[in-house]
């Protein structure tokens, strides 16, 4: 397995900060472009409800005095004083002809109309109209609304530049405050980079001021000295259990070597002992192989892997317990391989017994290759599922069964993998069995 890329974890925090940075500018300018248009719209509505309210005012009390005016001086032409205002009285007489020249006009009735359209040269005109409808007379009193239009038009385009001008402005605030947002959060992640690896990380909520971003660094450094506590008591328990067990499995390679010596050993009690002692060798590879893993440490070496093969298979040969299977090492006598031996014997060891522990019979290989080693067996095969979880703690495949062991052998080996950087993976055989792969250099 390729150990991860450190670049992509310190990639994280710089996408979650332009992510957040986005939405403080995001959030400004909504804000801004939403209280500019909403005040715009008020404006522009109030302008006009005001503006047609007073026109209409005045447009009904002059048509009122423009009829009392007719009323009281017949001949004489009113006076409105309003430059854009013109009357129009049709008497009973041509009520007809009205309908022929202003149909519009003769259908309106009593009240104040808007009239809008164009004229013959295409230009546009817009009036409003007020009625006044008599049984002899009927008044019309109209008020050229173009210059106003116009005006209406030119108020628009101001609203709408200025919607435009502060939703920018906002933009440009957003920006700023962002920056200024972000700056101790940003100045946080740093710091915490720059503690990546330490193993004695100096308190961040000194360098920052008593708000938000400070309470979020006194909790940093409450979880870091946690955190720093725990991985101290963890490396200290490994340490010592790696001594304590150490001391006796010393022992017991003493005293077996002893024994083996003796030269009136019987043959059942020889081979009892070399069982015990290569037990006992691999307990200290795989106390050995933990050791490291605990403390994230490569162990250096120069390992000849056809012979931790052979190892390894003259130890499963001893415990068959008469299954009819060959054990067999085939391939590259000279791949070496540059870790310990330890941790060599318990990546390959783990698939070597997978393999005879699962096959009733046939035949276990282990290929060596230029940079790999295959381990290829005639058992029951592989499901998809335990193909996929057959590396994670404590899974168990389907032909698992009531066999002893529990689930964690796999792992280890997934987790040394990943420390010195190489790649472990299992598949179906071509027929029936599995070939599990164990290669010593990453893709």
């Amino acid at each position: 397995m390729a150990e991860a890329d450190p670049s992509r974890t310190s990639r994280r925090p710089a996408r979650f900060r332009r992510r957040l940075r986005s939405r403080i500018i995001l959030a400004f300018v909504l804000l801004g472009f939403g209280l500019t248009a909403l005040f715009a719209f008020a404006t522009n509505w109030t302008r006009g409800r005001v503006e047609n309210q007073i026109v209409e005012d005045v447009m009904d009390r002059n048509i009122n005095e423009y009829a009392r005016q007719y009323y009281a001086q017949p001949g004489t032409k009113p006076e409105f004083g309003v430059q854009q205002m013109f009357g129009r009285v049709v008497g009973k007489d041509r009520f007809e002809a009205l309908r022929i020249e202003e149909p519009d006009w003769y259908e309106l009735s009593d009240g104040i109309h808007s009239i809008q359209g164009s004229n013959a040269d295409g230009t546009p005109f817009a009036y409003k109209l007020a009625v006044r409808k008599t049984p002899n007379e009927w008044f019309f009193l109209a008020y050229d609304m173009t210059q106003a239009t116009r005006g209406e038009a030119q108020f628009n385009r101001a609203i709408y530049i200025s919607v435009v001008f502060f939703t920018l402005l906002s933009l440009l605030v957003g920006w700023w405050a962002a920056s200024r947002v972000m700056s101790p959060v940003s100045e946080l992640a740093a710091r915490l980079r720059a503690y990546r690896g330490s193993s004695n990380p100096k308190p961040l909520a000194t360098h920052f001021p008593e708000d938000e971003v400070g309470e979020l660094a006194k909790a940093l450094d409450d979880y870091s000295a946690r955190l720093t506590e725990v991985v101290q008591r963890d490396r200290e328990f490994n340490a010592d259990v790696s001594h304590e067990l150490r001391t006796p499995l010393a022992v017991i390679r003493g005293a077996t070597e002893l024994l083996l010596n003796r030269p009136d050993l019987e043959e059942k009690i020889e081979q009892r002992l070399l069982r015990i002692q290569r037990a006992e060798q691999q307990c200290t590879d795989l106390i050995g192989s933990l050791l490291l893993l605990s403390r994230n440490e490569r162990g250096q070496g120069n390992t000849l892997v056809a012979r931790v093969a052979e190892q390894l298979l003259d130890a499963s040969r001893a415990q068959l317990g008469g299954k009819p299977i060959v054990l067999r090492m085939e391939g590259e006598s000279g791949l070496t391989v540059d870790a310990p031996e330890s941790a060599v014997s318990v990546a390959l060891g783990n698939l070597v017994g997978n393999a005879v522990k699962y096959t009733l019979e046939g035949e276990v290989l282990v290929k060596l290759m230029a940079d790999s080693v295959e381990v290829i067996d005639s058992g029951p095969g592989l499901s998809p599922e335990d193909a996929a979880r057959l590396f994670e703690r404590g899974y168990r495949g389907t032909h698992a069964g009531h066999s002893q062991g529990g689930g964690i052998g796999l792992s280890i080996v997934s987790r040394l993998c990943e420390l010195y950087g190489w790649q472990v993976g299992v598949r179906p055989g071509p027929e029936r069995g599995v070939i599990a792969t164990l290669k010593f250099t990453a893709d």
